[in-house]
């Protein structure tokens, strides 16, 4: 009698060894939690009123100098569009059976620009432009949309302060399954 408890109370132990053990895996038993500095190497993006903005600026004119060397060739000489989206006109076709999307007439929210320019941009090479050329190439593609002079230069406080004008043209989702069409903070 006794070893069969014995043997009863060591199969209990074993198991739940085996399942603290995978427990601490992953379902699969590969990879690793990313460490902090990992997560802040990807954690770079901007929110629509600048929250994580960086430190810089750029001038329009290095804006279009960096323009023409990294983005001419896909959006146009002057952001006419061509193999990449057009990024300049389109005012007042919102709401014309045929809109034309573009920087200056759709996006409501300067900052998201420097974000994707920063993040995406150029194709064939994201997140390879400093800081200080995505300020610069942010300025140019804005002033190309009359949103700011020749003269400005942008950087994080003046990004913010830029009012585009479809920023108060966006609606909530109204599709039912979407939980939080309002939510902006800790969704």
């Amino acid at each position: 009698m006794p070893t069969r408890e014995l043997c009863i109370a060591a199969l209990v132990v074993v198991t739940l060894a085996c399942a603290m053990r995978a427990q601490a895996q992953s379902p699969y038993g590969i990879g690793r939690s990313a460490t902090p500095a990992e997560i802040a190497g990807w954690n770079i993006d901007i929110d629509r009123d600048g929250n994580n903005l960086p430190a810089g600026s750029g001038s329009v004119s290095r804006g279009h100098e960096v323009f023409d060397q990294q983005c001419a060739s896909c959006h146009g000489a002057k952001g006419e569009g061509g193999l990449g989206d057009r990024l300049v006109g389109g005012g007042g076709t919102l709401v014309t059976p045929e809109p034309v999307r573009t920087v200056g007439s759709y996006w409501p929210y300067a900052p998201t620009l420097f974000d994707y320019i920063r993040r995406a941009m150029p194709q064939n090479a994201p997140q390879s432009l400093s800081n200080d050329d995505v300020y610069a190439v942010s300025a140019y593609i804005l002033n190309l949309n009359g949103l700011l002079p020749a003269d400005a230069t942008l950087d994080a406080r003046t990004l913010t302060a830029i009012k585009m004008p479809n920023r108060n043209m966006f609606v909530g989702d109204p599709r039912p399954d979407v939980k939080s069409p309002a939510c902006m903070t800790d969704c």
